[in-house]
């Protein structure tokens, strides 16, 4: 039943991961068409709607008054600050500088992890972080307008305020996940993304003007991008990766979204016909190289009873 369990859990996880991949191709459209805080409670607010409907379905109703603090405080830093700050800071840096300064986040909650919800940091949980975030280095720098990469952007730019606003888009990241998990202990996966997703919505309903003006004028793309935004890497990947936070570390789950990286890479070559370059292949298969090792457990029988579990 344990086996079965773990095997859900990163099922979940990687649904997930590719959802979120998926993710920057849709950013690319809705984001020339929309401004950082419109796109967000666009986003928020079609990833309300599915997830309210489903949870009326489901008849799950108001999670336990326990789960509830754990639910602001992620919905405040993740659902809202997160995509917002995150969006602006794309319109200041290249994508490349944006997806390294970004990749701090899994470090940072692997760390608040260890602090505030007392979990272990297995060796081999650090040695797999430290080989994805190199290879996400790596994807940046090749993404950065540097030589190698046909998808490297032409005339990359980095500013002092995009380079601030992704370190606090990576910080909200960490301390909306490390504040998600305990309340995953008390209401469902479904009930902490859809009460966290509606708090973020509330957070951005300043907004709301710019969304409506810019929805008048943007093009259909740009807007179904926004929508496939809201109902997919945010209502079904948020309650995926909710479903596997609560069976496993926050610190493990921060570690396999480096697995993204190497997804990006793939779906734009796929979608947005980008050829990778060595260095961005390269970077790609560490990224996925040390999400093995982090998920990895010991092999020898008496590490079985050991609480490295994934």
């Amino acid at each position: 039943m344990q086996n079965r369990t773990s095997r859900l859990a990163l099922a979940a996880a990687g649904v997930t991961v590719v959802l979120w991949a998926s993710a920057f191709v849709s950013i690319r459209s809705a984001g020339a068409a929309y401004s950082p805080g419109a796109l967000a409670l666009g986003r928020l607010l079609a990833g309300a709607l599915v997830l309210g409907c489903v949870l009326l379905i489901r008849r799950e109703g108001l999670p336990p008054r326990a789960a509830w603090r754990g639910i602001l405080v992620s919905g405040l830093l993740w659902f809202g600050v997160y995509m917002v700050v995150l969006n602006w800071g794309e319109q200041e840096v290249d994508a490349g500088t944006a997806a390294m300064v970004v990749n701090i986040g899994p470090i940072l909650i692997a760390l608040l992890g260890a602090r505030f919800l007392k979990e272990s940091l297995p060796p081999r949980l650090v040695a797999g972080m430290a080989v994805s975030f190199a290879g996400a280095v790596a994807v940046g720098l090749s993404m950065s307008g540097g030589s190698e990469g046909s998808g490297g952007s032409s005339g990359a730019r980095t500013s002092v305020l995009g380079v601030v606003l992704c370190l606090v888009a990576a910080a909200a990241y960490a301390g909306g996940v490390v504040a998600q998990k305990p309340a995953l202990a008390h209401g469902s996966a479904l009930q902490v993304t859809t009460f966290g997703c509606l708090v973020g919505a509330v957070a951005c309903l300043p907004f709301a003007g710019q969304l409506v003006e810019e929805a008048g004028t943007a093009p259909l793309s740009a807007t179904l991008n926004m929508l496939y935004l809201g109902v997919f890497p945010t209502a079904l990947a948020f309650t995926t990766w909710a479903y596997a936070l609560a069976r496993t570390t926050a610190g493990r789950m921060g570690a396999t979204t480096y697995a993204v990286p190497a997804l990006v890479v793939l779906l734009a070559w796929l979608f947005l016909g980008e050829l990778p370059g060595a260095l961005t292949l390269a970077g790609g298969a560490l990224c996925l190289a040390g999400v093995a090792v982090s998920r990895s457990r010991p092999r020898p029988a008496a590490a079985a009873g050991t609480a490295e579990s994934t």
